[in-house]
């Protein structure tokens, strides 16, 4: 599996009803050992997590299940992450 970084960057409309659910679906992705990290950023314009993923494709459907996404609140955008 390949890691690839989400960020996740606030909106205008950024709904904090859709902060529990977001962390509930991050709880989701670690539950299945999808997730290897994940925090917000301490200015509070978003955050960014890393996910395990067979391919490019494959990260950007889990990322854009997140309800953050799904609602509009925030812009998810998925990148292939060489970490050294």
């Amino acid at each position: 599996m390949n890691r690839y970084l989400v960020m996740v960057m606030r909106l205008p409309q950024f709904d904090t009803g859709q902060i529990g659910p977001h962390r509930e679906f991050l709880d989701g992705l670690r539950a299945q050992s999808r997730l290897e990290l994940a925090g917000g950023f301490a200015d509070k314009s978003g955050g960014a997590y890393v996910l395990r993923a067979a391919d490019l494709e494959e990260a950007r459907v889990l990322a854009f299940g997140d309800p953050l996404h799904l609602t509009g609140s925030s812009r998810v955008d998925v990148y292939e992450w060489k970490a050294a």
